[in-house]
Formats: structure tokens, sequence, C-alpha cells
């Protein structure tokens, strides 16, 4: 059931992904940085079984922010990439704190859900911070990493899409699992978490390079070209 849930999701996330950036253009991307950075942060809370190995929900909707990055560098050029990394992290924040915030108030005696958003949305400082850090490096450094292979081979965007998120989400993981849960848990765990995300991820990159090719290659929604991209940009 969860592989056909699982298959289920991707297809829905970057097929929504592709068609947002088909009608929205670079202001679509924008929206779906900030909208999947925030889900994927609280779906990361849900670990689930594929396979028989044990991760989080989060993974297919944080390798879409990565995929709609390199979209964005692709055709609007690097620096709305990494303003949209900009806005991903301060969606976070933002939201973390509000969620957080909302937890101070008192619940009402008819209130059904304040145990379950304090389970939910209890600020762990460490590993907010840790979250944070890492997606801010991780995702300027997708950036960094595209660029340089788009500068050596231009005309391969399946190649740069993959290695830059591939090496940047396995960069994130690691770093992560070391920084969040050092000393709560052992390093074979440690190195079981990371590795099996970056697995996934890495499948799930590999399969999401159709759509990243379909929203590259969308006509505009409105009469005027898309400024072009050159290699100065990066």
């Amino acid at each position: 059931m969860n592989v056909l849930l699982g298959t289920l999701s991707f297809f829905l996330t970057f097929g929504s992904m592709a068609f947002i950036e088909r009608f929205f253009k670079k202001e679509g991307l924008y929206v779906w940085i900030c909208v999947a950075t925030v889900a994927s942060n609280v779906l990361v809370c849900k670990s689930v079984d594929f396979f028989g190995l044990t991760t989080n929900l989060g993974n297919i909707l944080f390798i879409s922010v990565f995929s709609a990055s390199d979209i964005m560098n692709e055709k609007y050029g690097s620096g709305h990439s990494k303003k949209a990394a900009v806005l991903g992290v301060v969606s976070q924040i933002v939201f973390s704190l509000a969620c957080s915030f909302s937890l101070l108030y008192v619940p009402s005696s008819v209130d059904l859900n304040h145990a379950s958003m304090a389970n939910l949305f209890s600020m762990n400082l460490r590993v907010s911070f840790s979250s944070v850090a890492m997606y801010i490096a991780s995702s300027l450094f997708d950036i960094y990493l595209f660029c340089k292979i788009k500068q050596k081979y231009p005309n391969f965007l399946w190649l740069r899409n993959n290695i830059s998120t591939i090496i940047s989400s396995c960069l994130q993981n690691y770093i992560f699992a070391f920084l969040a849960f050092f000393g709560t848990y052992d390093l074979a765990t440690l190195l079981s978490i990371a590795s099996v995300a970056c697995v996934l991820e890495a499948v799930i990159s590999l399969a999401g390079t159709p759509f990243v090719y379909l929203a590259k290659n969308s006509s505009p929604s409105d009469k005027k070209p898309p400024k072009p991209v050159t290699l100065g940009d990066c």
C-alpha cells in the first residue's frame, strides 16, 4: 500500500510542480518552493516503511524543492534561485514560530486539537536550527554546483539537475543527521537514517527528470518570450 501511495504522491507532486510553472512561471516556482519547504518539514515527522526500509514522508516534496530550484536556475537565472531559497527558509521560520507561539494560548475547554498540535509543533531548538541551517546551505550549494556543471556541459540538463540534486541532498541528509541527532542515536543508526534517505531521494531525483524537462520546455503563458538565461547568470 505504501509503495502505491508513494508512487501516486510522486506523480502528483512533480506533475503539480510542472503544471504550476507552466501557467505561473517563476512566480509559481517561488510559491512552490515556499509551500513545499514548509510541507516537507511537517511530513518529515511521519515515518513509513518502503521495501523494508524506514524513511519519512518528506522526501518527495523535499526533492521537488531542488528540482524547482534547478528549473528556476535554468530558465530564469541563478539570482531567482537564490532568492527562492532564502524565501523558503523565511517561510519555514515564520511557520515554525507561528505554530510554536500558538501553543502558548490556553486552549478552550471544548478544544480537541491542542494536544495533537503540541505533539507535532513543539519546537526542538537543536533540530529546528539544524534543519534551517542545512536547508539553506544545501540549497545554495545545489545552485552553485548546477551552475558549475552547466558551464562545463551546457547541453546536458539531466546531468546537472541530477548530480547537483543528489550530491546536495546527500550532504544535507548526513550533516543534518549528525547535527540534529548525534548523541541521541548511535553512529550506525545515524548512518542508516541518512543513507536510506539518500538512496530514496536519488531515485526520486532521477525519476523526476522528465518533469524538469517538461517545465523547462514549456512555452510562456503570455506572449512575451522569457529572458534568455546565460552562463553569466551563474
